[in-house]
């Protein structure tokens, strides 16, 4: 066997023990889920041919527009887009195992905080593009360009428009006093969008006042968390709740749903984009990073300059709701609709740093 068959050998028989111990994995997780339309249909895809232009994509994000657009970038450019759908630190974990022989090129999850983590562990390198430098703004790059944002989408609050005057809104901080207790829904402290979102009033309030808040919300809860963002949505028009904590962009789904009963949650529903007149709406991000090892670097980097462009950008947010990083993309009606808002300002680590800390106190305050 010549030397480059034996290497597509290897890395056939890499990829196939790296399914079976994945999958593995996936069956005693308690992980939070990965994020998409439809998480049950992950699966892992054959390598491909020797010879076959390809990039290879471990991705934490499982949407329909994801594999939109790798299937665009592939039309226009013939490069092949393999992609092996996972959780974020369970894929990490698996880039770590593999080494110089993961076939992994690019690593693309949602979370700031997670993000940092793969910088951490040391499995990304920098991202050497002019091209990408000049489609997504310092703010929404690791410094050391490691990984680049994609999307970012704002935790929010929504109430219920026959209960609750707007003006009765204000701040994350606000949602802890009397006046909300019995009225607040939000989901379960294991998922990292109320992970980051504490990570961040740590970083930004100090612990001993995170702490008070993440009491003050549990005291206020109108019923123990169960069900993802949107069930928080529904309960709210169900008279469960009337105020609620949930992602921008699950308001955008609802909206736009093919189920008419969704579409009138989220015409009952209004969004208020908390402390602006303090220190900014939390937002999230999801982003991509270059594997320290890619075997398709030229390939990869090619893809990141796909989707950070404006054609990407803008129907990233068309189909999904997300806010794009590349401030020439366009915004749909709905994101237009609800107007410009200030963003809390903190180095992405931050959430990172200080999400053992946030799981310490939500354990500590009974957030179950």
């Amino acid at each position: 066997m010549n030397p480059f068959k034996r290497k597509t050998a290897f890395l056939f028989l890499s990829m196939l023990l790296s399914a079976g111990m994945l999958a593995a994995c996936g069956n005693n997780s308690t992980a939070p889920a990965a994020e998409g339309n439809n998480p049950s249909a992950a699966g892992e895809q054959a390598p491909s041919a020797a010879g076959e232009q390809v990039v290879n994509v471990y991705s934490a994000r499982h949407y329909d527009v994801d594999a939109k657009l790798f299937e665009q970038f592939t039309a226009s450019t013939g490069i092949k887009v393999n992609v092996i759908e996972g959780q974020a630190n369970e894929l990490i974990e698996r880039i770590k195992r593999e080494g110089e022989n993961t076939p992994a090129d690019l690593f693309i999850t949602v979370d700031g905080g997670i993000l940092d983590r793969a910088k951490q562990e040391g499995i990304l390198q920098p991202v050497e593009s002019d091209v990408v430098n000049g489609q997504v703004p310092e703010q929404y790059r690791d410094p050391d360009n490691q990984w680049i944002g994609l999307t970012t989408r704002a935790r929010v609050i929504v109430y219920a428009k026959d209960r609750v005057n707007p003006t009765e809104l204000s701040t994350y901080e606000d949602l802890a006093s009397e006046k909300w207790k019995g009225k607040l829904l939000v989901r379960s402290s294991t998922h990292m969008y109320n992970q980051s979102l504490l990570a961040s009033l740590i970083h930004l309030n100090g612990e001993q006042q995170a702490e008070a808040w993440a009491q003050g919300i549990v005291n206020n809860m109108a019923r123990e968390p169960e069900g993802g963002d949107r069930d928080q949505a529904k309960a709210v028009v169900a008279g469960i709740g009337d105020v609620a904590i949930m992602n921008s962009y699950y308001v955008g789904q609802l909206a736009n749903s093919a189920d008419p009963e969704e579409v009138k949650v989220a015409e009952q529903i209004g969004v208020f984009f908390p402390n602006q007149e303090t220190t900014g709406t939390h937002i999230n991000i999801s982003g991509v990073g270059l594997i320290k090892s890619s075997k398709n670097k030229e390939n990869a980097v090619k893809l990141i300059e796909f989707l950070t462009g404006t054609e990407a950008q803008t129907t990233y947010s068309a189909s999904n709701y997300e806010y794009p990083v590349n401030p020439n993309a366009e915004w749909p009606e709905l994101l237009r609709s609800w107007g410009e808002f200030k963003h809390q300002q903190l180095d992405w680590s931050a959430l990172g740093e200080n999400n053992q800390k946030a799981v310490e106190i939500m354990n500590k305050v009974g957030w179950k």
